[in-house]
């Protein structure tokens, strides 16, 4: 399990494929193994919602999951991503890059007490949102881009049915407002409960 975190988050879908662990792997075999990376801090579970109403986690389906590594410079290491390719911003890195991103805003979530993260996505899979988070009594949805491309499909997607009073998408652009959305740069993440905690 531990082994294959690198390759699972480097997926499209993120979410967990036992099958991609051991061929013909089912849940049984590696539940244990997972419960104990999780009680040794060494990996944390985020489990799919398909129903954004509160409280998220009695909505949580616990049999579709995402497993991040507790620090994205063990994840960078076992993906054997060197410094150069990461500072540099290689053409041919691009998909992984998400996955280093989604790992780096999960782990600033987790500094933050009190905030467990979920990812949704509807019945029919045609849309995905990177986490979901409660703050304030309200349910935030949270897109994750590595760059600065800023289209978020599946942001509109989730607002047209929800209709959050906050959306969030945290990118290296800079800090704005937007009429449906807050983007918040990456490096300021971790402060999502100050920059939008009084508006939510």
């Amino acid at each position: 399990v531990w082994n294959a975190l690198p390759s699972q988050l480097a997926k499209e879908n993120r979410k967990f494929i036992f099958g991609a662990v051991k061929s013909g792997g089912r849940a049984k075999e590696f539940e244990l193994a997972i419960m104990w990376l999780q009680d040794a801090g060494l990996i944390y579970k985020v489990n799919r919602v398909s129903n954004a109403s509160l409280p998220l986690g009695g909505f949580e389906d616990i049999g579709a999951f995402k497993l991040f590594m507790v620090d994205v410079g063990l994840l960078g290491a076992m993906s054997g991503l060197d410094a150069k390719t990461l500072i540099d911003g290689n053409e041919i890195f691009g998909q992984y890059k998400g996955a280093l991103t989604e790992q780096y805003v999960l782990q600033q979530f987790k500094s933050i007490d009190d905030i467990a993260a979920f990812y949704w996505t509807p019945d029919e899979g045609i849309a995905e949102i990177d986490f979901l988070i409660q703050i304030s009594g309200n349910v935030i949805p949270v897109e994750v881009k590595a760059a600065e491309n800023l289209k978020a499909k599946s942001l509109r997607s989730f607002r047209d049915k929800y209709h959050p009073s906050v959306s969030v998408r945290t990118s290296m652009s800079d800090y704005r407002e937007e009429l449906t959305m807050t983007n918040i740069p990456l490096y300021a993440i971790g402060l999502i409960n100050d920059l939008i905690g009084g508006s939510a």
